[in-house]
């Protein structure tokens, strides 16, 4: 691997989320910006109280620019619903700003990026964090969660646990929706989208106490 600046390198000096977006679009921070088809930066207000961490941008984020706009992203935007969550009054964003994938015939494929892709990344994030000043982040799924509260968080113990940091926002974990859809059968993805409709239903409260 040939060594790369971080993102840090790119940042603009103004933070504010068009800024941010503007200045992403040029990043060469890690070797993913090389295959992707574009920048895949967060979307929403700023000012938002709820910001969603994702971990990356899939095949259609990609070629649409946009996050969570695919099968896992209407998934996602059926189970905010449930949670009586609007979209458009939140932040959504990946811990990693580029699609990762793998060739299979002529499909792109998802391939997970590595720890110094997110890593390198980072500046982002915060950039985005500290730029949005949510209330409460979401992380959905293991890469996001572990990116925000350290490589030893386990999901499986300790999603839909609402944390209190001493500083900044507060934080919590539940499954990607990418993983609902992978469900073996009908009701495993059922019973999936309910406990995951919960967790968001835990988030929304929390925004309210």
């Amino acid at each position: 691997d040939p060594e790369y600046p971080s993102a840090a390198a790119f940042l603009p000096p103004k933070k504010t989320i068009p800024a941010l977006r503007a200045a992403a679009k040029s990043c060469e921070g890690c070797p993913l910006h090389l295959h992707a088809t574009q920048t895949v930066f967060g979307e929403g207000p700023a000012g938002a109280r709820i910001l969603f961490i994702g971990e990356q941008p899939g095949d259609q984020e990609d070629l649409r620019g946009r996050p969570f706009v695919g099968p896992a992203g209407r998934l996602l935007d059926e189970a905010l619903e449930e949670a009586g969550i609007k979209r458009s009054e939140t932040f959504m964003t990946n811990a990693v700003k580029h699609f990762k994938f793998e060739m299979r015939g002529k499909r792109r494929l998802h391939a997970k990026p590595r720890a110094r892709e997110i890593e390198a990344c980072r500046p982002w994030l915060d950039a985005e964090i500290a730029a949005v000043k949510p209330r409460l982040i979401v992380c959905l799924g293991a890469t996001a969660a572990q990116a925000m509260m350290g490589r030893a968080f386990r999901i499986t113990k300790e999603r839909g646990k609402v944390f209190k940091p001493a500083d900044g926002p507060w934080i919590m974990a539940t499954v990607h929706p990418s993983s609902i859809l992978r469900a073996p059968d009908d009701e495993s993805r059922r019973q999936a989208k309910r406990d995951f409709i919960k967790d968001l239903k835990k988030a929304a409260s929390a925004l309210e106490s």
